[in-house]
């Protein structure tokens, strides 16, 4: 990737972006949703207090009687958001496993096919997420495979 930077001659003009690409892939949409957005942080309340945690550290999502937990390695947050709100904000790789989970790709571990259809993703910190059969062809699609 090529990143050029010019500087402009006259101050009244507006910034501007100019991004050629062959294709719109993953991380191009990443990046643009963090221009667009300009963060790559979260708020998160833990208890009395607001946290800002990294995109990158969060595991998963899950919502529980109307409550939405954020999961870390070692700590569990809650979101003031709804889950399909954080869907459209999240990066792209942040997959829906259920109606009731999202998950961090880039966090699992290992893929083990489940009966009925359903896959298990081992994430790192050694928890288990199912993906229920009517997210397995997405995340398959997100994989390749």
């Amino acid at each position: 990737m090529k990143i050029t930077i010019l500087d402009k001659t006259d101050p009244t003009e507006e910034d501007e972006i100019i991004l050629k690409c062959g294709a719109l892939d993953e991380n191009i949409l990443d990046l643009l949703n963090t221009l667009k957005n300009g963060k790559n942080k979260l708020s998160l309340y833990k208890e009395s207090s607001i946290n800002l945690v990294d995109f990158q550290d969060i595991l998963y999502f899950e919502s529980v009687d109307d409550r939405v937990f954020a999961y870390t390695e070692s700590e569990v947050f809650e979101s003031k958001q709804k889950l399909y709100q954080l869907e459209e904000t999240l990066p792209r790789y942040f997959l829906r496993a259920s109606k009731a989970v999202l998950v961090n790709i880039n966090k699992i571990e290992n893929l083990s096919p489940d009966f009925s259809g359903r896959i298990e993703a081992s994430l790192c910190n050694e928890c288990k997420v199912i993906f229920s059969r009517m997210y397995v062809p997405v995340l398959k699609k997100h994989l390749g495979l």
